[in-house]
């Protein structure tokens, strides 16, 4: 994922968070913000509950990984937070969850000609 498709700064996820409704599926919370930018920006969020800084990191890793399969529409941020019960889920039906979460979304694009 290239770093300028990347939420970092808090005070843009508290006002994407406190400002947008969230989606709920299995594992995932997911906040979408439409916006009118021509990119299209992801953030991650993993809480201590989860693990350690390295269980934390690998999961971010995981979900950065899925998200670089698909292609995207641009204009919109995205947040999100990965719940507890994550620990128990093996690499592929964390995949299979979170792209059907994103599919519901309708963020991605039917064509996957370009990548951004």
């Amino acid at each position: 994922m290239k770093k300028i498709n990347i939420l970092k700064e808090s005070r843009e996820f508290n006002r994407i968070i406190n400002s947008n409704r969230p989606y709920k599926y299995k594992d995932y919370i997911i906040y979408l913000e439409k916006d009118t930018k021509k990119i299209f920006k992801f953030g991650i969020s993993v809480g201590k509950k989860i693990g350690n800084a390295v269980a934390r990191n690998k999961i971010k890793r995981q979900i950065k990984s899925i998200l670089d399969e698909k292609y995207y529409q641009n204009g919109f941020n995205c947040i999100i937070i990965v719940s507890k019960g994550i620990n128990g889920k093996n690499f592929k039906e964390k995949r299979e969850n979170l792209l059907v979460a994103l599919n519901n979304l309708n963020i991605m694009k039917e064509n996957d000609d370009e990548k951004q």
